[in-house]
């Protein structure tokens, strides 16, 4: 049988900064005292305690009388969203900037491993231990992980609604639902009772929430559900020109596109309806389903709604130091509005008979 891992100590992030076993104690301990140490010093001493996985006793520390005033940002992305253009960049705004305001310190957890395995437990050891708490972020997670943190009740904030069997978790969604069912409402509005609807694989919260929002939308205006085309879409080059051939004889006069984080999909959809000779939004209109970073596609003005990102970053901060602050155990949760934009690829369906 293989030898239990040591834990790391103190001594041991001492010998790997070069830097006093005193100073590393004053650090890690938390408190007022930890102030007596520069503010380089002390987030280099926090990041190697992570990397080397030292835990914190948090017993000990809550004796000393306070806690790090340390928070972590992880994100189970492959990159860190640091690029302006990258989905997640928002979020991570909003974190940086609640808080500094509440005066917090702020630490940017990485933790890609072999195969760009993202895990927040290495041998066991949950390596955000050295922060208050932390607020979450990603689309490719490991739930166990989730319910890990759960059981050993670390203080944590999702950015995105996220559900694991069996767990109460605490995050700050959005309103997914409300806003395709406006959608929808708006395109019935407008004379539209045939949709198509591209839909990520994969049944994610995000995906699961639009299109329950788009069922009541169409639900309440009347259209029936064999009047609703679902193309599941897990690679961009399914979306074709024979595509779109098919949704017009069908009598489709608008398409819903679920984006990623990028704008994968709408490029394939400009692409396709270009080459099939439908003209968006003439020949029918197309909707977007959120707002993802525009990087490739035409800077046409794309009817969408707007997710508060760097608002979403903020409430996360908020509700993560509720949790500090009180022992009733209870996960918060809480869902934010989209702000609808009309754009310019939304026009009343074609008449019957027109030619493209």
């Amino acid at each position: 049988m293989a030898a239990q891992r040591r834990r790391a100590t103190q001594k041991d992030i001492a010998r790997h900064l070069g830097v006093s076993q005193a100073t590393v104690s004053l650090v890690v301990s938390g408190g007022p005292a930890s102030d007596q140490v520069a503010a380089d010093t002390r987030r280099a001493v926090l990041e190697a305690a992570a990397e080397l996985g030292y835990t914190v006793n948090a017993a000990a520390r809550s004796l000393k009388g306070g806690r790090n005033r340390l928070l972590g940002l992880y994100t189970f992305e492959p990159v860190f969203p640091v690029d302006q253009r990258d989905f997640y960049f928002p979020f991570l705004l909003g974190v940086e900037e609640a808080t500094a305001q509440h005066g917090y310190d702020l630490l940017l957890f990485s933790s890609a491993t072999e195969g760009d395995l993202r895990r927040i437990y290495a041998g066991g050891v949950n390596r955000l231990k050295v922060a208050d708490g932390c607020v979450l972020l990603g689309r490719h997670l490991h739930r166990d992980d989730l319910a890990e943190l759960v059981d050993e009740d670390f203080p944590f904030v999702f950015i995105g609604r996220r559900e694991v069997p069996g767990h109460e978790l605490s995050y700050v969604a959005v309103d997914y639902v409300g806003a395709t069912r406006d959608t929808v409402s708006a395109l019935a509005e407008r004379g539209h009772r045939r949709l198509a609807y591209l839909k990520l694989t994969g049944d994610q919260e995000p995906t699961r929430d639009r299109e329950m929002g788009l069922r009541q939308g169409t639900r309440d205006a009347g259209i029936h559900d064999d009047d609703v085309v679902v193309h599941p879409i897990d690679d961009a080059a399914a979306i074709t020109p024979a595509l779109f051939d098919e949704w017009l004889a069908a009598g489709v006069t608008a398409v819903l596109i679920e984006p990623s984080e990028d704008d994968t999909a709408v490029v394939a959809v400009e692409q396709a309806a270009a080459a099939a000779g439908v003209r968006i939004p003439e020949d029918c209109s197309a909707v977007l389903l959120g707002d993802p970073p525009l990087s490739e596609a035409t800077e046409r003005n794309w009817t969408r709604y707007t997710l508060p990102r760097a608002q979403m970053g903020r409430e996360a901060v908020r509700l993560l130091l509720e949790l500090l602050e009180t022992d009733d155990g209870r996960p918060r949760q809480m869902f934010v509005g989209c702000t609808p934009v009309e754009g310019d690829t939304v026009a009343a369906p074609p008449r019957k008979g027109t030619s493209r």
